[in-house]
């Protein structure tokens, strides 16, 4: 028989044998984590603010700028300029918005017409649908499409900035390109009834304009030339402008220095946006001239 001594029996047992309770440990180790978690919540909540606060601070300063941009754009057209001579109380309450326009040089004034040497210009154009220049849905569409290549559907994606007068013109029957900036100039092909809008291009870009996504529009450079040009208020319509482009021939018929060139067809340019009071918007028909033989 195996005898225990009794000192191996009642001995207490070693102190490197006692191991403490997992649920003890486990809560002695909870107990110890949770202010460092705490902290580390605090410093999380934190950096949120701190993000919160920043991307306010950017939206405000980005606010700021659009609101500055916006301002600026408006004051264009709520404080237009005025560069023509007035020849009347009518022409006097005409106004343009500050937008780049064509450069020209005035020849000769008279009571009923003026005639202008135009410097030349780059346009984008695009035919309109229809038969009338000046059909609310033809115009609409023409414009849309001639603002798109302006605003950025473009090869290069590159917003341009807006000029004037917009020209509507008559076009040849041999399907004569332009291309524009402004005025917005239409123009009507004799037998095919057609009329073109056209944008008049930012003179910055020379012939370096970048080029249409859209086939429908086509660039082209318009030469100097001779014109002579009536101007008239309130909202433009087909029996107005043919109403006013006989009286502008019949005066030139009886112009001892310059007459209508042959094969000339009438533009019409507009200054305005639409929301502009009818007496204040600036309207012109033109047609070009050339000096008579002597």
């Amino acid at each position: 028989m195996l005898l225990l001594s009794p000192s191996y029996i009642f001995a207490p047992p070693s102190t490197s044998r006692i191991r403490p309770s997992p649920i003890k440990s486990m809560a002695v180790n909870r107990s110890s984590s949770a202010p460092a978690q705490r902290r580390n919540g605090m410093s999380a909540l934190e950096a949120r603010i701190s993000l919160v606060i920043a991307l306010a601070s950017q939206t405000s300063s980005l606010s700021q700028k659009l609101l500055t941009e916006l301002a600026n754009e408006t004051a264009k057209y709520v404080f237009p300029k005025r560069i023509f001579e007035s020849r009347n109380l009518e022409e006097a309450l005409m106004s343009v918005p500050d937008l780049e326009t064509v450069k020209f040089k005035v020849l000769k004034l008279t009571d009923q017409y003026e005639i202008r040497e135009v410097e030349p210009y780059f346009v984008a154009e695009a035919t309109m649908p229809g038969k009338s220049g000046f059909d609310l849905n033809g115009a609409s569409q023409s414009f849309n499409t001639l603002a798109e290549y302006l605003f950025g559907k473009n090869m290069k994606k590159e917003s341009m900035a807006m000029t004037t007068p917009v020209i509507t013109r008559r076009t040849q029957s041999d399907g004569e390109k332009m291309e524009m900036t402004t005025p917005v100039i239409t123009k009507r092909a004799e037998d095919q009834e057609k009329w073109r809008m056209s944008f008049v291009m930012p003179s910055k870009y020379g012939s370096d304009l970048p080029l249409p996504k859209d086939s429908s529009v086509t660039i082209k450079e318009v030469p100097r030339k001779t014109v002579a040009v009536v101007a008239f208020s309130g909202f433009v319509n087909d029996e107005e402008v043919k109403a006013r482009e006989s009286r502008l021939r019949t005066a030139l018929k009886g112009d001892a220095e310059f007459q209508v060139k042959d094969g000339a067809l009438v533009e019409v340019a507009q200054y305005n946006p639409p929301f502009t009071l009818p007496f204040t918007r600036r309207n012109e028909i033109s047609l070009e001239v050339e000096r008579k033989q002597e």
